[in-house]
């Protein structure tokens, strides 16, 4: 079914507010949640909202707390997040990166003990909508086997690069499993299989079959033993700029997905110079002779939202009757 997005954005506001966010707080939580629904990415939008409840009223994310400086050398900067919520922290942190870059060409802000951003694309639009490239990245709990190994010891540790661009930004969001795992519970969720193979299953068998994957707990990363790598590197940045917790420390700890480490970087370019070269890239890329189209990263995001704002927005009728009950 399809929901206006102004209805689902203060349905999660009211939700919000009955549970002890600020007016302020509630909104731009809602929005997010709601804009992720909007541009298609339903696994952080509504399909993550009853998650996201769970998670404050069992005390993993603070609505009242706000991030607090630990230390800065020049254009860099660590903050602690306090166990606050992980979206409101996120644009906090791309906004100050965007500061300092303003100063200094670049700014980076690393950031511990904050909790799940829901999608990260939306703080890399953040940064290319005022002019900068964007780029981020986050630990996770552990949900990827290392390549060559059974067991998860490593975090989808999603990844984003943003470029400005008039008519179009350039936003590559990526998870470094094949699949994300909300992507995986969609799928679940809706009895598909998955396009391409996205991890194994119990018997150590490439498999489409989303729930045999999220059972085995072996996703797919992507590139096979590069993404184990790039993975792990991630991580160790995240880590040691922020100087907060690893992927291992979180799942050690035996809670779910909270105090994670995140890491927000934000660069000053020439908007109008790079317009003419970025465009002849995009369109060199597409001069494919296949016949099919051809897309950069962030332009279907953009078609799905004109669509959303002009019909409703997608939403599962179990998942909204679920919330519309909250």
């Amino acid at each position: 079914m399809r929901i206006p997005y102004h209805e689902l954005a203060n349905r999660f506001k009211q939700i919000l507010t009955q549970i002890g966010f600020t007016e302020a707080k509630a909104a731009a939580c809602a929005a997010i949640f709601a804009g992720n629904s909007r541009d298609g990415v339903h696994s952080h939008g509504l399909n993550r909202f009853p998650t996201f409840i769970e998670y404050v009223k069992e005390g993993l994310v603070l609505p009242d707390a706000e991030p607090s400086l630990v230390s800065t050398l020049g254009a860099i900067e660590q903050w602690d997040g306090n166990l606050g919520p992980g979206m409101l922290n996120a644009s906090f942190c791309m906004n100050r990166a965007v500061e300092l870059a303003a100063e200094n060409g670049i700014g980076c802000i690393a950031v511990k003990n904050t909790n799940h951003w829901m999608r990260g694309g939306i703080y890399g639009l953040q940064a290319a909508e005022a002019g900068y490239v964007g780029i981020c990245f986050t630990n996770t709990i552990a949900n990827l086997p290392p390549w060559g190994g059974t067991q998860p010891r490593l975090g989808n540790n999603p990844l984003i690069i943003a470029v400005p661009r008039p008519g179009g930004h350039v936003v590559l969001d990526m998870a470094i499993s094949q699949y994300a795992v909300g992507k995986l519970q969609k799928y679940e969720m809706d009895g598909k299989p998955l396009p391409q193979p996205g991890g194994y299953d119990n018997e150590g068998n490439l498999t489409t079959d989303a729930a045999a994957i999220l059972e085995s707990k072996r996703a797919l990363p992507i590139g096979f033993w590069k993404g184990s790598g790039l993975s792990l590197v991630l991580d160790i940045l995240a880590t040691v700029l922020s100087g907060g917790q690893s992927t291992a420390a979180i799942t050690q700890a035996g809670r779910k997905e909270s105090a994670v480490s995140q890491v927000f970087i934000a660069i000053k370019t020439d908007n109008e110079k790079n317009a003419e070269l970025i465009d002849q890239i995009i369109s060199y890329t597409k001069s494919d002779d296949t016949g099919k189209e051809i897309l950069f990263p962030g332009e279907n995001m953009l078609r799905t939202r004109e669509e959303s704002l002009r019909e409703g927005v997608w939403v599962d009728e179990k998942i909204w009757q679920k919330i519309s009950a909250l």
